[in-house]
């Protein structure tokens, strides 16, 4: 997918937009990556790894992954699953200590507007 000046997404580290996962679909466009656009209010950019701790606390916050919703073709997200999730809400987790890992090269570069780089390569997956 293309940015509106027509050149290539590029993720946190300014490089091409790599796929976040494919299984379960992600992105706001379901189409695995973490491209954003005029529609995407939320901002899923944050290709970031589920953890139980984050499904458990985005759960609290009114935003449950992990129960299935088969009306949406919604699978339920476990943990080890990738997800392109709302900056900003991958931001109030990290402030409430339970920011789940984030992989960098599939983290929309709009991440940074919201997200410092620092805070992400400080929680970014280490087996890349």
């Amino acid at each position: 997918m293309a940015t509106q000046n027509g050149t290539s997404a590029q993720n946190v580290n300014g490089a091409p937009l790599q796929p976040c996962c494919t299984d379960p679909m992600t992105g706001f466009y379901r189409d695995g990556h973490c491209h954003t656009g005029p529609d995407d209010r939320g901002v899923h950019v944050v290709c970031a790894v589920m953890t139980e701790e984050f499904l458990t606390y985005t759960k609290a916050q009114g935003n449950d992954l992990s129960t299935p919703q088969p009306r949406f073709n919604f699978p339920g997200l476990q943990p080890g699953d990738g997800w392109c999730l709302c900056a900003a809400r991958w931001l109030e987790a990290y402030e409430a200590g339970v920011a789940p890992p984030v992989k960098l090269e599939a983290t929309h570069a709009k991440a940074l507007d919201i997200i410092s780089q620092e805070v992400l390569e400080a929680h970014a997956v280490t087996d890349e």
